[in-house]
């Protein structure tokens, strides 16, 4: 024992022996070193985080973001986004999408390696969301197909088809005399208050007889006038196949900025499933002072009117992803509405001009008309389609050929009737009948009318069936004659669907039944005393 003990000391650094359960648990770590060393090793993951050296009312400057791209989104540490807009050396110009108060100097700034995006699908229709596509309706969250960049590529030409599709609006003055087509850029133009909301929500509304998916874009509006908008779509029953996306004026400029886009990439989702869409873009003229606002505290240089030189495009390059698309380009069409305000009847401003020689047509909402009470107040003079015409049908095309001429020859005459000079019968009934004419233009709002009630009001109006109706009565009897045209006249459907011209029995017999639905003593001249000609010849 004694020489056990001995060598034991002599050798200090010798290990004791080690249990069964030691050398188990030896077993089990080096296992479980070899697999974690088996595993490959994670990628170095590199975090981009800049800095917010400005600040300002919608817009931020960030350095330290060297690889940022354009239209990148941005997160800030407090929660807010942003959207590159400007590169330059050492710094970036950022538009925010949020509130800029939640942002202080120095805070820190990550990169999303994505660009701005908005979700599309059919679960949106029927919403009501923000430039972003959050619901604003609180409804719950929007289940999309999938998130879109709202800047996307104009289809080329090869991709676009003629247009060839009347687009309904259900206002007589528009289908008559200023026909818009499936695919068109149609601009809707006018001083305050003369109706440019009133139409666009009209032609929303009367596709309810279509199969045209809506897309109403608010921006820079007060809150109660799209809360009209939104109360309007139901009770017409067209919320549930429209969308609605506000950016108020109480919000950012940048949010009012990225809004058209954002509303184009939804419409864009419609189209490639083979539908047909109209946006309405109410209106580009605040859509242009955002960006204005925005470019000038970045400090970019002002051109015309304060405006930046690519303001034209800013504008082109929205309009133009609308239109008519072939087969292979998924089939359907996107109508753009867009609305600009003009100051005084100022048509010839910076705004209005671009947006004139971008789009195919203009509507214009004369505040003349507004005090003589006309509505809509649609300046047949002014207005003009360059691409609808093509896609009116033959049947109101042919009624309808005669309607500005009429009107134009009227204006003139009743110009010249100020002077107080004597007038012969015959420029009298011309008078009378323009007058007449007119004021059967005039439609109430939130009522648009079918295509063959249209027809019927104004073949009785041509035949001088309310030259002496006096004006109180002519509501009356433009009800009558639509409750006829939709009892009697099921044959205009008929022709409108061939796309065929009435034939002289067919006007002979809508002529006769309007005579007897309005009163005796206001059927109108019988066709004997008529001399009044229509036309060209006229």
């Amino acid at each position: 024992m004694a020489e056990t003990h001995r060598s034991a000391s002599e050798n200090p650094s010798e290990p004791l022996p080690q249990s069964h359960t030691e050398l188990h648990s030896a077993e089990q770590f080096e296992a479980w070193r070899n697999s974690l060393l088996a595993v490959p090793a994670p990628t170095p993951a590199i975090t981009e985080v800049g800095k917010v050296t400005e600040v300002g009312d919608g817009v931020a400057v960030v350095t330290g973001l060297a690889r940022a791209l354009a239209d990148e989104l941005l997160v800030f540490e407090s929660g807010v986004r942003g959207m590159v807009l400007d590169l330059e050396p050492g710094r970036l110009g950022v538009i925010l999408l949020g509130p800029s108060e939640s942002i202080s100097l120095g805070e820190d700034v990550r990169r999303t390696r994505k660009v701005v995006s908005v979700p599309v699908g059919p679960a949106l229709l029927g919403r009501v969301v923000d430039a972003m596509g959050r619901p604003r309706d609180g409804l719950g969250d929007i289940a999309a197909v999938a998130d879109t960049p709202i800047e996307a590529e104009a289809p080329g030409v090869l991709s676009r088809s003629a247009i060839f599709r009347p687009l309904a609006t259900g206002i007589k003055a528009i289908d008559a005399a200023v026909p818009v087509g499936l695919g068109q850029r149609e601009l809707i133009i006018g001083d305050r208050q003369t109706g440019k909301t009133s139409i666009a929500i009209d032609t929303m509304l009367n596709q309810a007889r279509s199969d045209v998916t809506c897309i109403y874009c608010a921006i820079g509006q007060r809150g109660d006038a799209v809360s009209r908008v939104i109360a309007a779509l139901k009770k017409d029953n067209m919320l549930a196949r429209s969308i609605v996306m506000s950016a108020g004026d109480e919000e950012t400029p940048g949010l009012a900025y990225i809004a058209p886009y954002s509303a184009m990439a939804m419409a864009e989702y419609f189209s490639d499933q083979s539908q047909d869409v109209l946006v309405i873009f109410d209106d580009l003229t605040h859509h242009a002072r955002s960006y204005r606002e925005l470019s000038l505290l970045l400090r970019r240089p002002p051109g015309r009117e304060a405006f930046p030189g690519d303001i034209f495009y800013v504008h082109a390059r929205l309009l133009e992803r609308a239109g008519q698309f072939t087969r292979e380009a998924g089939g359907g069409s996107i109508t753009a509405l867009p609305v600009v305000e003009t100051q005084a009847e100022n048509l010839s401003a910076y705004i209005p001009t671009n947006l004139i020689s971008i789009t195919d047509g203009q509507i214009y909402l004369s505040p003349r008309l507004v005090r003589r009470n006309q509505f809509p107040a649609v300046d047949l003079g002014l207005s003009v389609s360059r691409v609808g015409g093509k896609a009116q049908s033959r049947t109101l095309r042919e009624v309808a050929g005669n309607l500005r001429v009429t009107l134009s020859q009227f204006e003139e005459l009743e110009d010249f009737a100020r002077f107080g000079t004597r007038l012969d019968d015959t420029t009298r009934a011309r008078l009378t009948r323009g007058a007449a004419v007119r004021t059967a233009l005039r439609q109430a709002e939130r009522d648009p009318m079918p295509a063959a009630e249209q027809l019927a009001v104004l073949i009785a109006a041509m035949e001088g069936l309310f030259d002496d109706l006096p004006e109180e009565q002519l509501s009356d009897a433009m009800s009558r004659i639509r409750a006829a045209a939709r009892k009697h006249f099921q044959f205009i459907d008929e022709r409108i669907s061939e796309n065929k011209a009435l034939s002289q029995d067919d006007r002979a017999q809508i002529i006769a039944t309007a005579r007897t639905v309005l009163p005796a003593n206001h059927a109108g001249p019988t066709p004997e005393a008529d001399e009044v000609k229509h036309g060209p010849d006229a």
